[in-house]
C-alpha cells in the first residue's frame, strides 16, 4: 500500500504530461467568419479582458465580439497597422498617424495625439502603463501615457523596430528587422541598454517571451528561423525551422509555447519543454496570407486574419461568401494587404481562430 501511494503521484505526472502532448489533441482551426470590405490589413489584436477583437482594415479599426467573432463597430478614421488596449483605464490606441485614442467600452474617440515618424507597430507596456508606437524612421519610438494620452518622450533603437514584448522587470525588448537584433530598453530611463545579435538571421519580424525562464522567441524570415534566446545575456540557445513570411509571433505561459504565424499559410507551435530545449510541435496549416496573429490569453486560442483577394468585385459585394468548414482552410492565394501600406482594394476578411 505504501509503495502504491509513493507511485500514485508519478503515475498521475506521467498521465498529464502525456495528456499536453498528445498528439491525438492538436491544434487546428476551430472557427472562421469571412466578411467583405475594401482595404489592406496588418496586425490583428485580441484584447482579451475586454473581449474585442480589433482589425485595423483600411481607413478604420473594425472591431469584433472576441467569443461570438461579430463585428460591434469600428474605430473611424483610423488608417492603422495596428491596436494597443489598456484594459486598467479602457483606452485603445491605433498606430495611425495621429495616433488615435479611444474609449474601449463605447468605442468613442478620446483624442488623437500627433506623432513623428511613420506608426507601424505598437505595443502597450503593462508595468508602466505606457504605449510604445514603433516606427522604420526616426524617432524609432514615441511613448505615450495611456492612463490621458501625453507623449512621455520617444527613443532612438538603432533600427527598424517591430514587435516587442516586455519582461515585468523594468525591461522591454525589441526585435530590429534591418539590424538583425534584439534592442534591449530599460524602462525606467528609456534608452536602449544591449543589443542582442541574431547569429546571422536577419527580418526579425516577430518576437515571444518566457519573462519566467528568461527566454526570448525571435522569428526571422531570412532564413525562415526562431532564434531562442537568454533574455539576460542575449547568448543564443537554439534555432528551429518555421515557415516562410513571418510576420508576428508570442509565447503563452499556459502552454509553454511559442508560436510563429507565416504569409505562407503555416502556424508554427514551438513547445519548450525546458528553458534551453526546443522543439516545433506542430505546423498548423492556416490559409495564404494568414502572416499576423494574436494570443486570446483567456481561451488560449491563436487568431489570424487575411485577406482574400476577390476577382469579381461586384458579385462580392452583392452577396457574402459562405463559411468554409472551419478544418478546411480556403486554399485560394491571399495577399493579406500591403506591409506598408493600407490601400487595398475589396476582398474578403477572414478571421481564424486556432486553438485545441
Amino acid at each position: 500500500m505504501k509503495t502504491l501511494l509513493v507511485l500514485l503521484p508519478m503515475i498521475v505526472l506521467l498521465l498529464d504530461s502525456r495528456a499536453k502532448a498528445d498528439p491525438a489533441n492538436p491544434y487546428k482551426i476551430v472557427n472562421s467568419v469571412q466578411s467583405i470590405g475594401t482595404g489592406g490589413i496588418d496586425y490583428v489584436y485580441a484584447d482579451s479582458d475586454g473581449r474585442r477583437l480589433y482589425v485595423p482594415r483600411g481607413g478604420e479599426v473594425l472591431t469584433f465580439d472576441l467569443d461570438t467573432l461579430k463585428q460591434v463597430g469600428s474605430i473611424p478614421n483610423a488608417k492603422a497597422h495596428g491596436v494597443a488596449v489598456d484594459a486598467k483605464s479602457h483606452h485603445g490606441f491605433a498606430s495611425s498617424n495621429p495616433v488615435v485614442m479611444w474609449d474601449t467600452k463605447t468605442l468613442e474617440t478620446i483624442k488623437t495625439i500627433s506623432t513623428q515618424g511613420r506608426p507601424d507597430v505598437i505595443y502597450f507596456e503593462p508595468e508602466t502603463e505606457r504605449v510604445f508606437v514603433f516606427s522604420h524612421s526616426e524617432p524609432n519610438a514615441t511613448v505615450i501615457d495611456a492612463k490621458d494620452g501625453s507623449i512621455v518622450g520617444t527613443i532612438d533603437l538603432g533600427g527598424a523596430p517591430e514587435q516587442a514584448a516586455s519582461d515585468g522587470q523594468g525591461h522591454l525588448y525589441v526585435d530590429i528587422q534591418d539590424k538583425g537584433n534584439v534592442a534591449v530598453v530599460d524602462l525606467k530611463t528609456l534608452m536602449v541598454t544591449a543589443h542582442y545579435d541574431l547569429g546571422g538571421k536577419t527580418s526579425a519580424a516577430g518576437l515571444g517571451l518566457d519573462a519566467k525562464n528568461r527566454v526570448l522567441f525571435a522569428f526571422c524570415r531570412e532564413p525562415a528561423t526562431a532564434v531562442m534566446l537568454n533574455a539576460d545575456d542575449g547568448k543564443i540557445l537554439a534555432t528551429l525551422p518555421i515557415g516562410s513570411g513571418v510576420d508576428s509571433g508570442g509565447f503563452n505561459p499556459k502552454t509553454m509555447e511559442a508560436f510563429s504565424s507565416q504569409r505562407d499559410g503555416t502556424l508554427t507551435i514551438i513547445k519548450e519543454n525546458s528553458p534551453s530545449t526546443f522543439e516545433v510541435e506542430q505546423t498548423v496549416q492556416t490559409m495564404p496570407g494568414a502572416k499576423t496573429c494574436t494570443l486570446d490569453t483567456k481561451t488560449n486560442h491563436i487568431v489570424l486574419i487575411a485577406v482574400e483577394r476577390t476577382p469579381d468585385t461586384a458579385s462580392a459585394t452583392s452577396s457574402p461568401p459562405a463559411t468554409p468548414n472551419p478544418t478546411t482552410p480556403s486554399s485560394t492565394p491571399s495577399t493579406g494587404g500591403d506591409r506598408h501600406g493600407n490601400g487595398g482594394g475589396p476582398g474578403i476578411l477572414h478571421i481564424l481562430v486556432v486553438g485545441r
